[in-house]
């Protein structure tokens, strides 16, 4: 006999800043002198939702499905790369039921955006926009985050399998 099972994922990110570069989270360019540096565009909030799924479905982390060796995922957009871990939980047979999530950027302010990155990671990955969560804070001025010269992302998530 098979029981249903409910699974939790964490996911965390975290990028430097740097000039000449968009500034992407949750699938949202955000008016900034500044962007995230990466290998693909280095959006923190869909990389953190992205492993938070993963691991809740046992399969690994974003690093291992999309190395940043691989000149493929060079610039890909995350919505993209989420996209990706959306077809491999249905594959598996999990419904995502609920994300939350926290960005941690000291500038720029980020209330202004969230309700669009809400709307785009709930379109990209299929949900209802009240199954997704995001909010914002600052460092309060600590660590490299605090400094302007990071920013982070940390997200939870249930999933549901039959």
């Amino acid at each position: 006999m098979t029981f249903p099972q409910i699974r939790t994922g964490i996911g965390y990110d975290i990028h430097p800043l740097q000039t000449n570069r968009p500034l992407m989270i949750g699938g949202v360019e955000i008016p900034y002198s500044k962007g995230l540096a990466g290998h693909s565009d280095a959006d923190v909030l869909c990389h953190a939702i992205a492993d938070a799924l993963l691991g809740a479905a046992g399969d690994g982390d974003l690093g291992r499905h999309f190395p940043d060796t691989d000149p493929q995922y060079k610039d890909i957009s995350s919505l993209r790369l989420l996209e990706k871990v959306r077809d491999r939980l249905k594959a598996g047979r999990f419904v995502i039921l609920h994300i939350d999530t926290v960005i941690i950027a000291q500038a720029p302010r980020l209330i202004p955006y969230l309700d669009a990155m809400r709307a785009q990671i709930a379109k990209t990955i299929g949900l209802e926009e009240g199954a997704v969560n995001i909010k914002a804070k600052t460092a309060e001025g600590l660590d490299s985050i605090g400094h302007g010269e990071s920013i982070a992302a940390q997200a939870v998530c249930t999933l549901f399998r039959a």
